[in-house]
């Protein structure tokens, strides 16, 4: 079994003038959505073994912020490959990866990592908003092999969910952090 969770970066702070989109920082809200999402993983046990994101700046907060929460040790992969690219460059960087792995996070872009989930399993998501975590289990024993079957969406999470009801044990956890 195989299990990627596809997180969409945290929300951003709107263009500065002269910045790039590669530069976008992340938002007071959306620093704040990394913390709400981090203790529900948290909460849930769940940890990666690998890390793959986008080089673009604001990914790359998010991906700190969200291993900084988890306590992740290990490293994170930046890869330019998953800034502004196709569904079929995310899949060929998942397909190379070490098969003893059974799970990675994903941090990427909409609309291409949402494009990528609606690929992958037989449920439609219309889009994947800031902070959003899709994930998908696969029946495989290989990374390459996920393409060749449709992967079963286990949780679809994102900050709105948590704007009425959140949890006591997520919100005593933001509260520590």
């Amino acid at each position: 079994m195989k299990t990627i969770y596809f997180i969409r970066h945290a929300k951003t702070n709107n263009f500065d003038v002269g910045e790039s989109d590669f530069e976008r920082t992340l938002s007071k809200k959306g620093k704040k959505d990394i913390r709400t999402i981090g203790s529900y993983l948290k909460l849930r046990g769940i940890y990666p073994e690998t890390v793959l994101s986008s080089c673009a700046l604001r990914a790359q907060e998010s991906a700190v912020a969200l291993m900084d929460i988890l306590e992740y040790k290990g490293h994170i992969d930046y890869l330019e490959q998953l800034y502004m690219t196709s569904t079929q460059e995310i899949i060929d960087i998942i397909s190379i990866q070490d098969d003893s792995i059974e799970s990675m996070f994903v941090i990427g872009h909409h609309p291409y990592l949402t494009e990528l989930v609606n690929s992958l399993s037989k449920e439609h998501i219309a889009k994947i908003p800031s902070m959003g975590i899709v994930c998908i289990n696969f029946d495989v024993k290989e990374w390459k092999d996920i393409t060749s079957t449709q992967g079963e969406i286990e949780f679809f999470i994102f900050p709105k969910q948590f704007k009425y009801y959140m949890p006591k044990q997520i919100r005593a956890t933001l509260g520590r952090l």
